[in-house]
């Protein structure tokens, strides 16, 4: 049988460490700095400070930005094993950055990797995987939100330069980045698919015009660090063109699909803080002279949570699977699907676990408020949800096949009738005896 749920003994001692490791090391981090900025800025000493030494030993344990193939200085773990790892470091956000994989440097360092000339290699992608620099991928469009159909953002050639034009919205960490990754127009009598670049960006570049920075839910108006930018005829030579040019929406989909499923690996961490919280207010809580784990609606949450999680998790697992085994198709399907499944079952978890604290997990001293706030996030990041559901509902009809008569393949009076035609003898037999 080919079928085995366990993990190696070798590899399951390191996913041991880093459970420890991530728990007594790095989350504590996540409580005393609560700028979700400050995991990422580089130009903070007090960043270089804290982090040094922790990136120091998980590189001595072998487990340095394990999402890159060994010439990149990474391990070339596939996605199965990965998604093991970020179980555990999705329950924190600092997590990522010292274990030299997080978003959204992990998906530009991967399209440097396969796209870059040697000399964008050397100034960008090197100490990008060093963890000296931060990047920022630049793509969504203010009216046009992540298609490329829409996309208004124009560049044009003039000599041995691009000169790019228009806006770009919620670009994350732009504001603190020291380069950037924007997907333009540079063809508008081709198909999309084939008249769009990416060029890269750096820090300073005149006409890079910040008009607003926006936050996420509960940070107030003006905070926050995802970018509105007006490329306002920003001017960059020839050799930052990523790829040929016409070639941004196949480097988009390499980038975004490996973002999505990273995506949903993380989440697997953050549903399940929600369950244990969850278990453990239940078992703690007394309301009408019980606990609330003895009450048959707060079981079925406990229940219905737990069945959801565990789907979810093996569906991560096994869209993992696929992309390890090569299966371009399924993994197409299954990366799409667990994006959908993100977003609902983070919202039915937390939900339930918010439920159960009453106040408290409405308030500010408890995770769940945060955690909630995140759930519309999860919906629209990496492509809205409608788009993935129709992914993946273009691909399972593609197993099928119209019915060739007026009803239903398994419509009942015909295949009855085909039935009885062929054990007609046993029937006859059944008369002939009655």
């Amino acid at each position: 049988m080919g079928w085995d749920f366990e993990t190696e003994p070798e590899f399951q001692e390191k996913l041991d460490w880093m459970d420890e490791f991530v728990r007594e090391e790095i989350e504590p981090l996540d409580l005393a700095f609560r700028d979700s900025i400050m995991a990422y800025d580089r130009r903070n000493p007090i960043y270089k400070e804290i982090t040094g030494p922790l990136k120091q030993e998980v590189k001595k344990r072998g487990l340095w930005a394990c999402h890159l193939g060994p010439d990149l200085g990474g391990k070339g773990f596939g996605q199965l094993k990965l998604g093991l790892m970020n179980e555990i470091l999705g329950r924190s956000g600092w997590a990522p950055n010292i274990f030299g994989c997080q978003a959204p440097d992990s998906g530009n360092a991967e399209i440097l990797a396969h796209y870059g000339t040697e000399e964008q290699k050397k100034k960008y992608l090197q100490p990008l995987l060093d963890g000296e620099l931060v990047s920022c991928y630049s793509m969504t469009e203010p009216q046009a939100g992540s298609d490329p159909k829409e996309f208004q953002c124009r560049a044009f050639k003039d000599g041995n330069e691009w000169v790019i034009e228009g806006e770009k919205w919620f670009s994350s960490h732009a504001d603190i980045a020291d380069f950037l990754i924007t997907m333009v127009v540079t063809d508008t009598d081709v198909p999309i698919y084939q008249g769009a670049s990416m060029f890269l960006i750096e820090r300073g570049t005149p006409g890079v015009e910040f008009k607003r920075m926006t936050g996420l839910a509960g940070e107030s108006i003006g905070e926050g660090h995802h970018a509105y930018i007006h490329y306002n005829q920003v001017r960059v030579p020839e050799e930052n063109l990523l790829g040929g040019p016409g070639q941004a929406f196949a480097i988009a989909q390499k980038r975004l699909g490996g973002g999505r499923i990273h995506h949903a690996m993380r989440t697997v961490a953050q549903v399940r803080k929600a369950l244990d919280m969850m278990c453990e207010r239940v078992l703690s809580r007394r309301t009408q002279g019980e606990v609330l784990a003895k009450k048959q609606m707060v079981q079925e949450y406990v229940a219905d949570s737990f069945i959801q999680l565990q789907q979810f998790r093996l569906l991560v697992l096994y869209a993992a699977w696929l992309i390890d085994k090569g299966d371009r198709d399924g993994a197409r399907t299954y990366i799409a699907a667990v994006k959908v499944q993100a977003a609902e079952v983070m919202h039915d978890v937390v939900r339930r676990a918010l439920q159960v604290h009453g106040s408290l997990g409405c308030s500010n001293e408890m995770p769940l408020a945060s955690m909630w706030s995140s759930v519309p996030l999860m919906g629209v990041m990496d492509g809205p949800t409608e788009v993935h559901k129709v992914t993946v509902a273009k691909q399972v009809l593609k197993e099928y096949q119209p019915s060739e008569g007026m009803f239903p393949s398994m419509h009942l009076p015909p295949r009855i009738e085909a039935a009885r035609e062929r054990f007609a003898r046993y029937f006859e037999h059944e008369v002939a005896n009655s």
